[in-house]
This record gives C-alpha cells, structure tokens and sequence, in this order.
C-alpha cells in the first residue's frame, strides 16, 4: 500500500509592530508627553519635526546596517541647544519604551 506524509507547518506567531515602528510611535509619544508641537512627522523619512515656546525639535529614528535601530533627538532655542528638553524627550521615549 502506497502512503504520503503530510508535512503541517507550525503556525507562525502573530507577530507586533516592528522594531522600527515601536521606536517611531515611541518618539511621537513622547514628543506629545513633553509638550512639543509636531509639524511634521515623515515616517519615510524617519524624521519629526516640532517645536515649544521658542525651541525648535527634530526627532530622527533611524534604523541601523545591523537592524537595531537609532533614536536621535535635536533641540534648538534661541540661546542654542537645549540639553534639558533633549533629555526630557529621552525620558519620555524610555518609559514609552519600557525602559
């Protein structure tokens, strides 16, 4: 009596949102959380634009020859960079990240 194998493959695990879009609506949240006014946000690019009372915010995410991915967060006031806001957005973005 001839017989045939069936091969049944292991459903695959419902996969989330990419590493790149969990760093992405990371980045907007916490923008929104520190009360920076976005005016751009181009996912294409990577890149939000936004700005407070007087300080213009760039935020890149970037993803990496390796596959991680880089956040990068850029403010400019008046008087030049701002470092506290920059690490008020870091904050924000590590919590939102559950870190």
């Amino acid at each position: 009596m001839a017989g045939c194998t069936y091969y049944q493959t292991v459903p695959a695990a419902p996969s989330g949102p990419s590493t790149f879009d969990r760093a992405w609506s990371a980045a907007l949240g916490a923008a929104d959380d520190v009360g920076v006014s976005v005016s751009t946000a181009d996912r294409a690019s990577g890149t939000i634009y936004g700005a407070t009372r007087g300080e213009d915010v760039t935020v890149r995410v970037l993803t990496q020859a390796d596959g991680s991915v880089r956040v990068e967060f850029n403010v400019r006031g008046a008087s030049g960079s701002d470092s506290v806001l920059a690490q008020r957005l870091s904050n924000a973005y590590d919590r939102r990240m559950g870190r």
